[in-house]
């Protein structure tokens, strides 16, 4: 994965509780401090083709973002596509989850990176940061699952 980042956690949670946090993308500010607003564009549960719009704030930049969920597979896959234009965006990110014995759920999430423009020049440095970041990430989504 040359630009992007992907982590691998276990939640003390059962594969269908952490399923549903995760496909609800509102939830995404639990665990990302850059997410500073989320909503769900479209009606009705989280499903293939919901949309969610968020504020972030990336190295001291606050951009509109876009994301269209394109693959649910309960328990067990979540997929999703970035729709909005920026500098570098997420043309495919997403969880894999694996139920363990012990009742909890083996966690692995990634994002791949795109850059557009002025994106193409900074994007080999925003993947280090993302890569960098990968295990604390899937820490903070570990740690909001098991709060809820």
């Amino acid at each position: 994965m040359a630009h992007g980042f992907s982590a691998t956690t276990t939640i003390n949670r059962p594969v269908d509780e952490v399923f549903a946090f995760l496909a609800d993308g509102e939830n995404d500010r639990k665990f990302s401090p850059r997410v500073q607003q989320i909503e769900r564009m479209t009606e009705g549960p989280p499903g293939v083709g919901s949309v969610f719009k968020s504020t972030v704030k990336d190295a001291g930049m606050t951009t509109e973002r876009e994301f269209r969920l394109t693959e649910l597979e309960a328990p067990s896959k979540i997929r999703w596509t970035e729709t909005s234009k920026n500098s570098i965006t997420v043309p495919e990110g997403g969880y894999d989850l694996a139920a363990e014995a012990d009742g909890a759920t083996r966690m692995t999430i990634f994002n791949n990176f795109e850059g557009h423009g002025i994106g193409k020049v900074i994007l080999p440095l925003a993947a280090r940061a993302a890569r960098k970041d990968a295990d604390a990430f899937a820490d903070r989504i570990k740690a909001a699952v098991e709060a809820s």
